[in-house]
């Protein structure tokens, strides 16, 4: 008998074993993650989503380090009511079945509302996880339109929002700059063919100069992972517009103002809020005048100055820019929704709980002393309502000039 059990029980190991080997795909808690079980009535779980390693992680590194700081301080100032804000961190490596995968590992973990995801893409493929639960969701750097708004079913997703600007806003915004402060008759366009971002972008920029009478003389798309840019932009600077507009992101959009300079090209660089953080990537020289949008002015405010102080002292300056203030506003907007979910009495993860939490942030976040805009106010499609910051590059610095 006693032998019988031990083979038994060898054979329950063995299964065990193989069980565990099938289950390595799956996202696990990245580095700094706050590891737990079941929900608990001390802490209240927050998930954050995005891609922290690969080849956007700047990115996704910069909103886990903004939300994870605001969430630190208010902890260590006794967090929500006394309970402590746990963080359910997960590396969805850029990939939206990952970034699927990890949601529902941090349902699975306890989570009562989400700030997340990053990229455009992997933040609708989430979306149409949460959406059905509806778990308050709120993004610090996702701008595709149909991250909280289905057009084709005029759907909006009421328990999704984002304090950054969507890809129509800042197109738009970009157009009537040129046409207002530059005099630009004539404009051409250089983007990430399979960026949802930059083609968002590039779309409403283009559509907007036509309606402005700007005529874009050229549009050139190029590849993801591509470097070599000189074809499209020999081509562009053959048209001689008077701006050139990248809505891209900034290693790409280094790149390209080197090599645009390089061939010929004197027109004046203008971006979206992807430029951000360009002058580590090109010369001072070749940057010279390029004015973009962003989200965010560094040190224009009390509130601003003491965020990259602490952000600094944290991690650095390397990550601190558009994204990393974006994500801290998030922290904040969804922290204070939790705030009067729990002082509603309410248990968390209810259903009434969460929609508490989607109420108060859509209807109780005017007030917040945030980093990026003077309070949170959102429009019909939970985008928020905030004026752009214009920042030119002078002496290959990235400096605040004017609010448009």
């Amino acid at each position: 008998m006693k032998k019988f059990l031990s083979i038994a029980l060898v054979l329950v190991l063995i299964v065990g074993c193989f069980a565990a080997c099938g289950s390595k795909a799956k996202p696990e808690p990245t580095a700094g993650a706050t590891p737990s079980a079941a929900a608990s009535g001390d802490t209240i779980k927050v998930g954050i989503i995005g891609c922290q390693t690969g080849e956007y992680a700047q990115y996704g590194v910069s909103v886990m380090n903004g939300a994870t700081l605001y969430i630190e301080q208010l902890n260590a100032n006794g967090g929500i009511g006394g309970k402590q804000v746990e963080i359910v961190n997960y590396d969805n490596k850029g990939d939206s079945q990952e970034a699927i995968n990890a949601f529902n590992l941090a349902v699975d973990k306890g989570i009562t509302a989400l700030i997340g995801d990053v990229l455009s893409g992997n933040t609708m493929a989430v979306v149409g996880e949460a959406a059905p639960l509806n778990m308050p969701m709120i993004t610090a750097s996702a701008t595709a339109d149909g991250v909280t708004y289905d057009s084709e079913s005029d759907t909006v997703y009421s328990n999704v929002f984002r304090t950054c600007f969507t890809d129509p806003f800042q197109g738009e915004k970009m157009a009537n700059y040129a046409n207002e402060k530059l005099s630009a008759k004539t404009a051409a366009v250089i983007y990430e063919t399979g960026n949802d971002y930059a083609v968002g972008v590039k779309d409403a920029f283009i559509a907007k100069c036509e309606a402005l009478g700007i005529e874009v003389v050229d549009e050139e798309g190029y590849a993801t992972g591509d470097v070599d840019f000189k074809s499209q932009l020999t081509t562009i600077a053959s048209k001689n517009p008077d701006v050139l507009f990248f809505p891209n992101y900034y290693e790409d959009d280094g790149l390209i103002a080197t090599q645009a300079r390089e061939v010929g090209i004197k027109a004046t660089f203008i971006g979206s809020d992807g430029m951000s953080g360009i002058s580590k990537y090109a010369s001072a020289a070749d940057l010279e005048g390029t004015v973009y949008c962003a989200g965010y002015a560094p040190a224009s405010s009390d509130a601003v100055k003491a965020f990259e102080e602490a952000y600094t002292a944290k991690y650095g300056t390397d990550t601190l820019n558009m994204f990393s203030a974006n994500a801290y506003d998030a922290a904040m907007v969804l922290c204070n929704a939790l705030q009067i979910a729990e002082d509603a009495g309410l248990t968390a993860g209810t259903d009434e709980y969460k929609q508490a939490v989607i109420d108060a942030i859509r209807d109780k976040s005017a007030d917040l002393e945030s980093i990026t805009c003077n309070g949170y106010t959102f429009d019909e499609h939970n985008n928020p309502v905030k004026a752009t910051n214009i920042m030119k590059l002078v002496g290959g610095v990235e400096t605040f000039t004017e609010t448009y």
